[in-house]
């Protein structure tokens, strides 16, 4: 597969995602805060849910397309002796106060399932009971990376409770075959810096939109841009976004849809000012513009006319509840196609306001599981499917899915 996105919204041809298993279940009412959880998910639903969107997606899908889950590929990486003494000697590092050090043997000649149940569960078997906190956000794959054009940007995650992962990507991208062209240009993100794939949104090979959020610093942010820089983007916007559990990230706030058409949360996006900030290569330096909103910004760098689409609405209170269960933040399957969480009504009929035709997910599913979606076709589609458990994480469709290869954009 040709890893390769050069857009949000190019038809997709192959992603990443962890369909929810025991470690959602191993989350402890008393230890979801430190786990970064609202609630407690049942996991037999949120795992249904889960398959439902990635029937859509697979509909969606052209020829070949591939939904690849990252624990095949942790499977798969693992079967490499060095894969996994890396992976143990960083984790052993990255957790000293875990003492990892006293099964660190085990760890290497542990069988591959029993390791990867280990790493995403937390439960060792036969190790006198050793366990640690279950790492139920690896739900949420788009976090752990994004591709930009051809090369990836591995996220540093800011909270320890998804440290764990961030090693997962980082050992895949080093060891897999699936990553080989582009391992060596890998853009990492060092120390105590931050950065996290919901905050980075590709507009174009030249265009990328970085927030600066509750979980990406400015230090991860500015190192993430000279990486960028540095391999063929133009022009990185930088978001200023609230700091806050709600809107952790850019994209629980902001998404795209179409060409020209994204899904706002009007407080943090359409009615702030002087938020977003350009930066460039002037030479061998960085140059940094002040722009007045995010709209202008898109408009300037791209020479299109945008729309935002209001999350929840017209109504302010449906707009803060909508944006709560993740309204705004919608994934899309090729241009003008998006999925989304069923609840979020007020969100979908302004979507059909717009020109979009709604679907459920079964009426996708039947419909173009029988025939080929032709993303140049300009039908604009807008599919609900239902995650009434998996929204109690916390993240909606986006959140849930790491593109790794979409089809450049004809237009």
């Amino acid at each position: 597969m040709d890893i390769n996105v050069s857009s949000e919204i190019g038809h997709l041809q192959g992603v990443i995602v962890h369909t929810p298993g025991r470690e959602v279940s191993l989350v402890n009412p008393e230890l979801k805060d430190e786990l970064l959880f609202d609630d407690i998910i049942f996991e037999e639903d949120a795992r249904g849910e889960h398959l439902d969107m990635l029937d859509i997606f697979k509909a969606a899908m052209p020829s070949g397309g591939q939904v690849i889950e990252i624990v095949d590929l942790l499977l798969e990486v693992f079967e490499q002796d060095d894969a996994r003494a890396y992976f143990v000697e960083q984790f052993v590092k990255e957790f000293p106060e875990a003492n990892l050090h006293v099964i660190e043997q085990e760890m290497t000649k542990l069988n591959n399932q029993d390791f990867v149940n280990f790493i995403v569960q937390g439960y060792l078997k036969n190790s006198k009971g050793f366990t640690l906190n279950p790492s139920p956000n690896l739900l949420f794959t788009r976090d752990l990376a994004a591709v930009v054009g051809g090369n990836i940007l591995i996220s540093k995650a800011a909270k320890k409770a998804r440290r764990r992962e961030s090693l997962m990507m980082e050992t895949l991208v080093n060891f897999h075959p699936l990553f080989k062209s582009v391992k060596e240009n890998a853009i990492r993100i060092a120390g105590q810096q931050s950065i996290e794939g919901g905050d980075v949104l590709v507009v174009s090979n030249k265009l990328v939109l970085i927030g600066m959020s509750q979980r990406t610093s400015f230090s991860g942010l500015i190192k993430a841009t000279e990486g960028l820089l540095d391999n063929g983007v133009e022009t990185v916007l930088a978001v200023d976004i609230p700091k806050q559990r709600s809107s952790m990230h850019l994209d629980t706030i902001f998404t795209f849809a179409d060409h020209n058409e994204c899904i706002a949360f009007p407080p943090a996006i359409m009615e702030q000012e002087d938020n977003v900030v350009a930066l460039f290569k002037d030479g061998d330096s960085i140059k940094t513009e002040t722009r007045q909103s995010l709209l202008l910004a898109l408009e300037e760098c791209t020479d299109k006319d945008f729309n935002f689409i209001k999350c929840g609405g017209e109504d302010r209170t449906n707009q803060f509840r909508e944006q709560w269960t993740d309204g705004a933040n919608v994934f899309a399957l090729a241009p003008g196609i998006i999925v989304g969480y069923e609840r979020n009504t007020n969100t979908f009929n302004s979507l059909v306001e717009h020109g979009y035709d709604l679907m459920n997910q079964f009426e996708f599913v039947e419909e173009y599981s029988k025939k080929e979606l032709d993303p140049n076709s300009g039908k604009k589609i807008a599919i609900s499917f239902q995650g009434h458990e998996l929204c109690r994480g916390r993240g909606g469709a986006r959140c849930m899915t790491l593109p790794i290869s979409r089809k450049p954009l004809t237009v």
